[in-house]
């Protein structure tokens, strides 16, 4: 008789208000095993992902560890069963030390006291198996996304560990941090760890995963063995069509006007690096480098959020604009779709509605109120136009998958008129099919003559999507090449200092 399956769901189902999340899911996991669980924004990932963390309670079906039936009520209870969920939307506390978080609420003592330098060692040791040099005495406040992310997979790791679930982990990491986790995971599949990984990274799912799962509509949508595993064939299970990932021709007219010009510009985290950029109307601009290159300061400064290191000489539409706040920004017709869209993009507890009317309430006003008929009109055409996935323009948006939520916060935007559209890292977190709606959406844009500058760190976004592309190193463009043209090779060249 053979062994028991390490984890084995059998159909589970969840229902929210308005909404079937899953309907009879089942999947099997074996220890050493990676498997990838796939699909669109919706599909239900994240929401079995919560039933597994005890976030939420399914309304039907079981869950067996190591052929046991177990009940996962409380994230206490996934704990005890050796269940480690690493969530997409980070959970570091930004007032306590790398350390702190890593063993919050299981810190070492020494007697009645809290062995600091016990904590602070095995830290820097779990630090140094994911490669990371990152100080434990350093407040999580201080570090980028990338190195949240890093702390996150360090607190897991610091339990006893059987069944790993991570969600979207290389969201936020450079290529060589990347490689660092797969192989971390290919440690810890040698070690007997049962590895559920999610991801819309389709050539990281296919470089690490034993099997793959489908999820469509909160279905099952069928499997793939190591060897069937191909770019298209996830595509297919993914969304049940094939979606074509060549670069679309678009050409900017000789004529057209620049939208944003700036000349001498300076960020504070790089003062001495001066950035020289123009957009034309109707171009996006793709602007790709490491982390840490300067490319999100970059955008913080634009949008006024924080003060240029240097005054820069700065035009939109021809006209001398002056940021000293985000207000000003807007007012000149910059806006910004942020990189940590729950940190700065949204409000997770307002509904859609209330996110997306947010930055028009001055224009949804009836005498002293808000016009109610016309705030609800103005949510459902962004709705409608970017198709969000939502029971009602009054659903919480915190309760939206993180491709819906991406979507809203373009939405609240796209409905202002933006002469200057800044998106840093549009797609992050973002299935395949939601993308396409996003890029479709993109053009759209630049067809009414918007210009957009978009920081990416994707590769293939970055090819497909820009008409020049921008390479930063060190708070500096390296240099810019044409998009129709630019390779990948071309681009790796110029963000490690390198010369083409």
């Amino acid at each position: 008789m053979s062994n028991p399956s390490l984890l084995s769901i059998n159909g589970v189902t969840k229902r929210f208000p308005g909404v079937l999340a899953l309907e009879g899911v089942s999947l099997r996991l074996e220890a050493g095993e990676v498997l990838s669980i796939i699909g669109e924004n919706g599909a239900g990932k994240s929401t079995l992902m919560k039933i597994l963390g005890g976030v939420y309670i399914a309304d039907a079906g079981t869950v067996a560890i190591e052929g046991k039936e177990v009940s996962i009520k409380t994230p206490a209870d996934a704990l005890t069963q050796g269940v480690r969920v690493i969530y997409q939307e980070l959970s570091v506390l930004e007032n306590l030390t790398v350390a702190a978080n890593v063993f919050l609420g299981r810190e070492p003592k020494k007697g009645p006291f809290l062995n600091e330098g016990k904590m602070v060692e095995d830290t820097r040791a779990i630090l140094a198996r994911l490669g990371s040099s990152i100080d434990p005495t350093t407040l999580v406040g201080r570090l980028s996304l990338a190195e949240r992310q890093l702390v996150e997979i360090a607190r897991a790791l610091s339990m006893n560990v059987k069944i790993l679930v991570l969600d979207e982990p290389t969201s936020s990491l450079t290529v060589e941090e990347t490689e660092q986790l797969l192989n971390l995971i290919r440690d810890l599949r040698k070690d007997g760890v049962g590895i559920l990984y999610i991801s819309h990274r389709l050539d990281e799912v296919k470089e690490i995963s034993d099997r793959v799962v489908g999820l469509r509509d909160g279905r099952n949508a069928g499997g793939l063995s190591k060897e069937e595993i191909s770019h298209e064939g996830m595509v297919r299970l993914m969304v049940g069509r094939d979606i074509k990932r060549e670069r679309v021709a678009h050409t900017i007219p000789a004529d057209a006007p620049t939208m944003l010009s700036v000349a001498g510009a300076a960020t504070l985290r790089f003062p001495e690096s001066v950035v020289d950029l123009e957009i034309k109307a109707g171009e996006i601009v793709g602007v790709a480098g490491l982390v840490g290159s300067g490319r999100s300061e970059l955008a913080r400064a634009l949008f006024g959020i924080d003060r240029f290191a240097k005054e820069p000489s700065l035009k939109v539409d021809g006209k001398e604009v002056r940021l000293r706040s985000s207000q000003d920004a807007i007012q000149a017709g910059i806006y910004l779709v942020p990189e940590d869209r729950r940190g700065a993009g949204i409000t997770v507890a307002f509904s859609v509605k209330q996110n997306v009317s947010m930055p028009s309430l001055k224009d949804l006003k009836k005498g002293f109120s808000v016009d109610g008929e016309k705030e609800a009109a103005y949510a459902q055409e962004a709705v409608e136009k970017l198709g969000v996935k939502t029971a009602t323009i009054e659903t919480k948006v915190g309760t939206l998958s993180g491709g819906n939520q991406q979507k809203v916060v373009i939405g609240r935007w796209l409905m202002k008129g933006p002469k200057v559209l800044i998106f840093d890292e549009p797609t992050r977190g973002i299935d395949v099919g939601a993308k396409a709606e996003i890029y479709s959406q993109m053009r759209k844009l630049t067809d009414e003559g918007i210009a957009i500058l978009m920081i990416s760190s994707d590769m293939e976004e970055v090819l497909a999507m820009s008409d020049r592309v921008a390479v930063m190193r060190e708070g500096q463009i390296m240099g810019i090449l044409e998009g129709n043209s630019a390779t990948e090779e071309q681009v790796m060249t110029l963000a490690v200092g390198g010369q083409l």
